[in-house]
């Protein structure tokens, strides 16, 4: 099969670390043909979508990544796209996705680019409330600083549209930063941002549980270090092995209709003391961690999912 990466510059990529390296390690592996290209290299020419792509191979040796020469395929013509851009999503990646509309119903696009429009990585969490720490969207300063008071005095505030941990802070009653920090992220009551109730769980870790078609390949619990709030592994989170109780698990399946629903086929779930914190869908990480941990290859299995997956589409380019 031809399997197109639409995703970050290819040497950005780290080799230990990077789910899309593991993906294209295991998809080489199993002999299908990788390219690679920037959301900027998609197009339309007279109706039909293109990129401008190169080959792409990994290796677990320096160099760690190969690119080949330029070429210009029709999306058409692969069996399957996977959609690895990080945050943050703008305009570019609006358009991105419009134009993978375009294709979806041809090729195999993972994850769907209407799903991914619908799911803002805090907003979308918001379906399922029931499942959440006590939360609130809002750009009023006022309304920021009320609810911390509201929730005991510790809450958590967060850009919409922030990733890895960037900008995320501390609210805490008594600190004389808080109205500058807020300030900060709304900028100044224009933007809107959430705010949550401060879970003190976080100190054993912030579980991530990453999904495959609704089902859990497993789960890493990243904690945080001891001078952070944060427990994202770019920001410097610690990685121990971990399972799903049986609460954890009963979230999982409430949410995995609804996932599946929007197309949201590789997913990651984070998690703190049981509650809801956020819906990853544009480059969900963590799979190279869960395989090391637990002595498998969790993306074998999303590759062998893609390719049952992508022969229900009669796709030609294998």
């Amino acid at each position: 099969m031809r399997f197109l990466f639409v995703m970050d510059p290819a040497a950005t990529m780290l080799p230990d670390k990077d789910t899309t390296f593991a993906f294209l390690r295991s998809a080489q592996g199993r002999g299908h043909i990788c390219l690679h290209c920037e959301p900027q290299d998609v197009s339309l020419v007279e109706g039909r979508v293109v990129a401008r792509v190169r080959s792409v191979t990994v290796s677990s040796t320096e160099p760690f990544v190969t690119l080949g020469s330029p070429e210009v395929v029709d999306l058409t013509e692969l069996d399957a796209i996977f959609v690895r851009k990080d945050p943050p999503f703008d305009t570019a990646y609006l358009h991105l996705t419009q134009e993978l509309d375009l294709v979806k119903d041809q090729t195999l696009v993972v994850n769907d680019p209407a799903g991914l429009r619908d799911a803002n990585e805090k907003l979308f969490a918001f379906r399922f409330a029931r499942w959440m720490p006590r939360s609130r969207v809002t750009r009023s300063p006022e309304e920021i600083l009320h609810f911390v008071e509201e929730v005991g005095g510790r809450a958590v505030l967060k850009p919409l549209d922030g990733a890895g941990g960037s900008g995320v802070v501390a609210l805490t009653t008594g600190d004389r930063n808080n109205r500058a920090l807020v300030d900060l992220l709304t900028r100044e009551g224009r933007d809107q941002a959430l705010v949550q109730e401060y879970q003190p769980e976080i100190r054993q870790g912030d579980k991530r549980v990453l999904l495959l078609d609704g089902e859990p390949l497993g789960a890493i619990l990243r904690v945080p270090r001891e001078d952070d709030i944060r427990a994202n592994i770019h920001v410097g989170g610690r990685v121990e092995a971990t399972k799903l109780t049986a609460g954890e698990a009963e979230l999982v399946a409430d949410l995995a209709p609804t996932l599946r629903e929007h197309g949201l086929w590789f997913v990651g779930l984070d998690l703190i003391g049981g509650r809801l914190i956020e819906v990853n869908v544009t480059s969900p990480t963590g799979i190279q961690e869960l395989g090391r941990l637990d002595g498998g290859a969790p993306e074998d299995q999303v590759i062998a999912w893609v390719e049952e997956k992508a022969a229900t589409f009669g796709t030609s380019g294998g």
